[in-house]
């Protein structure tokens, strides 16, 4: 048991290592990452196809790196926008790692690229304990999931720096209820942006550009509660560790013979999207 504990453990710090090297390196180029969150047909591949057409209208230098299990189809859609992309096939792995970001990234990205958009594995579970070198985190969310997402994924949602309501043209059709969606985000997550989008109708196409051209030219971006929570705790046995029980944010704990993995203290055990 002990063994695969540190397993886990080691898995999490090094990716945490490389995810803050990969950042400062991309940084250093003048690159900001936005990663995105979201299940599967939240419509994040349709969302993002229109954000790389504005950037291209407005000019901007962006490039998408879309992630899968399996097949080429939503980079194809992607490259319709006219943006360098690249896919990543992960063999059955449920997410991307830093590591498997830069090995991409160095042999691939554009000089100039000002934004890199790393669409994540379609799932809302894995990703979310893994820094990817990313300064701004987004989840989406469709209106047809049900307004107690929030809850039932809080790492997730706790550790976005933005979300994003995406197909809302179909709200009413389906009877999303905006205000418990809202408090819910709100619940595991105080303080953050939530935006409604339709990018069938092109409704809100252009302000998740806008959030990330603001970070990279400087604003901060929001920093959420589970993050400084898991920062703190970190510091906090980082000094003064108890006997028998050390650990860092992102580290599974074990109770007897019960081995708890990150999203089973969201609370305190997710690693910050920006904190390194």
């Amino acid at each position: 048991m002990c063994r695969v504990v540190d397993l886990q453990q080691a898995v999490l710090a090094k990716n945490q290592d490389s995810a803050t090297a990969l950042r400062e390196d991309l940084l250093a180029r003048g690159t900001v990452v936005v990663n995105l969150l979201s299940s599967p047909g939240s419509g994040k591949t349709a969302l993002l196809e229109a954000e790389l057409t504005e950037a291209r209208r407005r000019a901007v230098a962006v490039a998408a790196l879309t992630a899968d299990l399996a097949t080429e189809n939503d980079a194809r859609r992607l490259a319709r926008s006219g943006a360098p992309v690249r896919q990543v096939l992960t063999d059955g792995l449920c997410h991307l790692e830093a590591d498997m970001l830069r090995s991409h990234v160095d042999a691939w990205l554009p000089d100039g690229t000002r934004l890199l958009f790393v669409e994540n594995v379609g799932n809302l579970v894995c990703p979310a304990s893994y820094d990817l070198g990313e300064s701004l985190r987004v989840v989406l969310a469709s209106v047809t999931e049900g307004e107690d997402k929030p809850l039932k994924y809080p790492t997730a949602f706790g550790l976005a720096q933005l979300v994003i309501v995406t197909k809302q043209d179909i709200a009413e059709a389906v009877g999303f209820d905006e205000a418990a969606f809202l408090a819910n985000v709100r619940q595991v997550n105080p303080g953050v942006e939530v935006l409604h989008t339709s990018a069938r109708r092109g409704e809100g196409v252009g302000l998740l550009l806008d959030r990330a051209l603001a970070v990279r030219d400087g604003d901060p971006a929001h920093q959420p509660v589970m993050a400084r929570q898991a920062a703190q705790h970190s510091h906090t046995h980082a000094h003064a560790p108890s006997p028998g029980h050390s650990h860092g944010p992102g580290d599974p704990h074990t109770l007897g013979d019960h081995t708890h993995g990150p999203a089973d203290h969201p609370h305190s055990h997710a690693p910050s999207p920006a904190a390194s």
